[in-house]
């Protein structure tokens, strides 16, 4: 069914026994006092602003692909797309080159053809809210490396766009980035990057790059977060719980987790007595 917000009450208040909803923070704060207030149980899959996480110690090729790919999916207008770029200096210059050379080979069309790797935004205003939130970067002392601007077609394209020394005054490390762009932070230690991976409203998803397994495994308890994946990045899986804690949510969907969101336990208890009763008859 597609509709307005007036539809979305009327389900809300019709006779159902739970509510799960995707979407904005505002929004679902909405759905849940609606819900909530007639006692319906909700879970709620808001917006995230997942950090990625690349260790000095990490398979720069494989993490650069990666980063590429958890960025600019559905043109970066995902939940769970890789929205904030944490590296280790020691590997930060060979990272962030091979970004560049994989961004840049992105083509930007029509995405109904087969060669199209990033179709179009999905309205003008989106196309407008992340050429400002690059522009309050650069005038804040960003460095742009790639894109940074419109693409001049008909429709509502922006070219792939990498952001470098981006820091914690400028909006694109705070606002959830719906969009083609990737910021990119480089940092001392694995604690600094997680520090400013944790200092965020969102908690969806995250991802870590490194391989030392015991060091993944400290880092992704660090992590603020509903969801860590080490070496890849963040995609749903019926088999495991899927959302988020802070801003992002709460509650789970899929696997045996999401399943029982919706169930009401029952407790039933026989004690000895009633039993040794029941075999007398």
């Amino acid at each position: 069914m597609v509709g307005d917000s007036s539809i979305a009450q009327s389900l809300i208040d019709s006779d159902i026994n739970g509510v799960t909803f995707t979407g904005s923070i505002e929004v679902g704060a909405k759905v849940a006092q609606r819900a909530t207030s007639q006692l319906k149980k909700t879970v709620l899959e808001l917006g995230g602003s997942d950090p990625f996480i690349v260790c000095e110690d990490a398979d720069i090729e494989k993490a650069s692909t990666g980063a590429v790919k958890g960025r600019f999916i559905n043109c970066g207008q995902s939940c769970i797309a890789s929205k904030r770029f944490f590296i280790s200096k020691k590997i930060a210059n060979e990272f962030i080159e091979k970004v560049i050379e994989k961004a840049e080979k992105l083509k930007v069309g029509n995405p109904l053809s087969e060669e199209t790797d990033i179709g179009p935004m999905v309205s003008f205003k989106a196309v407008q809210n992340i050429d400002s939130l690059v522009k309050d970067a650069l005038n804040n002392g960003a460095e742009l490396l790639t894109g940074g601007e419109r693409i001049d077609s008909k429709g509502y394209f922006y070219r792939p766009t990498i952001l470098k020394n981006v820091s914690a005054k400028m909006k694109i490390a705070k606002e959830e980035t719906f969009g083609p762009v990737a910021p990119i932070t480089v940092v001392d230690t694995d604690m600094a990057a997680i520090k400013y991976a944790n200092d965020s409203r969102y908690g969806l998803g995250a991802s870590i790059w490194t391989q030392d397994l015991d060091k993944a495994e400290k880092l992704s308890q660090l992590v603020e977060s509903g969801i860590v994946s080490i070496n890849n990045v963040v995609a749903s899986d019926p088999r495991v719980p899927f959302g988020g804690i802070k801003n992002s949510g709460y509650g789970r969907e899929l696997s045996r987790y999401g399943m029982l969101e919706f169930v009401n336990i029952k407790s039933i208890r026989f004690y000895d007595q009633l039993i040794h009763d029941h075999h007398v008859e």
